[in-house]
């Protein structure tokens, strides 16, 4: 059905395509658009049960980045299958676990991004001159932010005047392949999408992924929820990934840390894999074997 998914890289033709083919062959899936990117490009949520207070999931933030959109393709693919069959995943019974939760997987946050790290410089329509330049003609290589060449995971409003001082110290002064957080907070289509979408359905957790370094960080200022160390703790025990604290320019302007500061609600970046980005499509099986259970366990918690 979409087994040509999982042996290329999900290009925005590729992923529409996935898309489709689980929405004709499951039918309680329930597809729709949360916004565009800043090159028009459809950002889709993925809902199993009602969107409103669903525990969320959301993937390639960041260009390189993408083999977590394919991740969560996978992880919907097979939960879906699980549901129609009755069987387990991961020695869950997905049935009895989804009886009163629902989940929204949103698997790819930053589709120009994606386009730009698959594709190179010509998939960026008018920022085309602007991406080859500043990245040195290998954005294949190097490409994390969106079109536009801001990085989306520094875009959210928290700590935003901290991350802004720490920018323009370490030189990221103007739009390019990664930690420029643009002009302003929200400045984005995708930042907005996503915001939008948290004070429409209010999730009841988000899990950002990421890749790579195999780590969890759970934590973001005074409006932590205490519970959130406990189930990162749950998280990180049953994928056998480390329980981590970002630093630097890391620590500030993401959307899980937006949404903890916003909501009070536990919210999480899972780093998934190790290697140097963008991990390796053979290193997919892997990965998603060694965090299936704790994606399984999230929906629970």
């Amino acid at each position: 059905m979409i087994d040509f998914f999982y042996q290329q890289p999900p290009t925005a033709d590729n992923l529409q395509k996935a898309i489709r083919a689980l929405g004709e062959n499951y039918p309680r899936l329930k597809i729709f658009p949360i916004g565009k990117s800043t090159l028009g490009r459809e950002i889709t949520a993925l809902c199993i049960g009602n969107p409103t207070g669903a525990i969320s999931f959301v993937g390639a933030t960041h260009g390189l980045e993408w083999l977590t959109c394919t991740l969560l393709i996978k992880f919907c693919h097979n939960l879906l299958d699980a549901l129609e069959t009755g069987q387990a995943l991961s020695e869950i019974d997905v049935n009895r676990a989804l009886r009163n939760r629902s989940l929204v997987i949103i698997p790819c946050l930053n589709p120009d991004g994606v386009e730009i790290a698959l594709r190179g410089s010509g998939a960026g329509g008018r920022f085309s001159e602007m991406i080859e330049r500043t990245s040195c003609g290998v954005p294949e290589k190097v490409w994390q932010a969106n079109a536009a060449g801001v990085d989306i995971n520094h875009n959210f409003d928290a700590g935003w005047t901290l991350l802004k001082a720490m920018e323009i110290a370490d030189g990221f002064v103007c739009p390019g392949p990664t930690r420029y957080g643009g002009p302003h907070p929200h400045s984005e289509p995708e930042t907005m999408a996503a915001t939008t979408f948290c004070m429409t359905y209010q999730p009841k957790s988000l899990y950002c992924l990421h890749s790579q370094g195999e780590e969890i960080y759970w934590h973001y200022g005074n409006h932590t929820p205490k519970r959130s160390k406990m189930m990162a703790q749950i998280l990180a025990s049953s994928s056998g990934y480390a329980l981590s604290k970002p630093e630097g320019l890391a620590s500030h302007g993401g959307f899980k840390d937006w949404f903890i500061d916003k909501f009070h609600r536990p919210g999480f970046t899972i780093e998934v894999g190790l290697g140097k980005n963008p991990l390796p499509l053979s290193d997919l099986d892997k990965i998603y074997t060694k965090i299936e259970e704790m994606l399984m366990i999230a929906t629970l918690l």
